[in-house]
């Protein structure tokens, strides 16, 4: 009888909307919980102390004014890069370990990163008198994982990437009873990551619009939180490697979601799953993510290499490959691209400048069909030099595919200043009348 009642006291209601109204009530009272413990988790008075703490430890970065990044804005470069370890991390880590109870510090910290956290975490612990371990993708380049041993950390190299190194470092968390220091989803961590938000806010207090590269969302959740909190006008923009979009994908399915598998010259943010404090914060306080292709990641490198002399590494330049190819709306407005890091692998940086200087146009490589009789290359090279091109390669071969018994390919690349200068190379070959291939 009473269920009855409950039932058609249930359908008035509905019949009336009310019910409706009543559910809609209890989402926003659940969503208003939500945001409040995050607030709580995120409290601003924890970055300032988290600013005094670090004080004496980390180097103050200017900020360097870079108007070639892209002319139609005002761009600022914050070279976190330039940071003790080269990297930003070494904030959020030296904070959470002054922030470890005595009995913690006893235990030792264990960490799991691809390079950047590990010296952070290894330095803070060295300086605390602290035993750390540190759990590395087997992938790491070298130079991180040497760093991070000259900071004094034991290292631990783990098969595949930042999110297998997780898992192994849990396992010996518990096994040992090691204190964790997680790389980003942890309210301490952030907090001294957002302390580049405060310090962007003091140095340029007219800022309109700041880019910061995305992994696993540490840093942006610090300077996003930080910001918004101070002054909501100004616009945080994320970027990620188009090869490891783990919190695009997440903001886009609204819900944590995890990639089956990432790639990307950018090892430094790529990272399968966001954190939980970490993808919260960014629902609320980031205005949009982008992603950026491997070869804009290497054009922005070869960018800060010859315009600003400055040495990023793939997961630092994200932010001012976004600002090159006008990923974010940053038009006529005075911007900060985030460099987060510099601890590229030497060995791959020739590469990377060959890919940034193909993706910016200074090289130009095309092929020639040719009559094979002497003199042939001689007039595409005055082609090429009249118009200011430099030849660095040259190849020349018989081309039997081709229906032109007596025939040659002529394979050339010149050094360019542009786009523009490319096609005006191109078009002069087709004047004289040479076959491009």
């Amino acid at each position: 009888m009473i269920f009855v009642m409950v039932l058609l006291f249930v359908m008035e209601l509905c019949r009336q909307n009310i019910f409706l109204l009543i559910l809609g009530g209890l989402l926003f009272f659940l969503q208003f919980c939500t945001t409040l413990i995050l607030i709580n988790m995120l409290n601003l008075d924890n970055f300032y102390k988290a600013r005094y703490v670090l004080s004496h430890i980390i180097r103050r970065t200017d900020l360097i004014h870079a108007p070639n990044i892209n002319v139609e804005s005002d761009i600022y470069l914050k070279p976190e890069n330039l940071q003790t370890t080269g990297s930003f991390k070494l904030r959020g880590a030296c904070y959470k370990i002054s922030q470890l109870s005595d009995e913690e510090k006893m235990r030792g910290v264990i960490a799991c990163s691809a390079g950047n956290h590990a010296q952070g975490v290894a330095l803070g612990a060295s300086a605390h008198g602290i035993k750390s371990l540190i759990c590395l993708p087997e992938g790491a380049p070298m130079s991180k994982v040497e760093a991070t041993r000259h900071y004094g950390a034991e290292i631990r190299l783990v098969p595949g990437v930042y999110d297998d190194a997780f898992q192994e470092a849990i396992r010996l968390r518990d096994e040992h009873g090691y204190t964790f220091i997680h790389p980003f989803d942890d309210e301490h961590v952030i907090a001294g990551q957002g302390t580049i938000g405060l310090e962007l806010l003091d140095q340029l207090p007219d800022l309109d619009a700041v880019i910061v590269p995305i992994g696993g969302g540490g840093l942006i959740s610090g300077i996003a939180f930080a910001i918004k909190s101070l002054n909501p006008r100004i616009k945080v923009y994320g970027v990620q490697a188009q090869g490891a979009p783990s919190m695009l994908h997440s903001l886009e399915q609204q819900c944590r979601t995890t990639l089956s598998a990432v790639s990307t010259i950018a090892d430094g943010i790529a990272v399968k799953e966001p954190g939980h404090i970490t993808y919260d914060t960014c629902c609320k306080y980031v205005d949009e993510i982008v992603t950026v292709t491997e070869d804009e990641i290497c054009a922005a490198i070869l960018a800060l290499l010859e315009q600003q002399k400055l040495i990023a590494e793939g997961a630092g330049a994200v932010s001012v490959a976004a600002a090159m190819f006008n990923k974010v709306p940053i038009k006529g407005k005075k911007t900060v691209c985030i460099v987060s890091g510099g601890n590229i692998d030497v060995t791959i940086l020739s590469r990377v400048i060959s890919r940034g200087m193909a993706k910016s146009g200074r090289v130009f490589t095309f092929s020639v069909e040719l009559e094979d009789k002497p003199g042939q290359m001689v007039e595409v090279s005055k082609v090429v030099a009249q118009l200011g091109g430099n030849v660095i390669r040259v190849q020349h071969e018989r081309n039997d595919d081709s229906q032109q018994v007596n025939s040659c390919e002529l394979r050339m690349t010149v050094e360019t200043r542009n786009e523009e200068h490319i096609e005006s190379i191109r078009q002069a070959l087709l004047k004289e009348g040479f076959n491009l291939v």
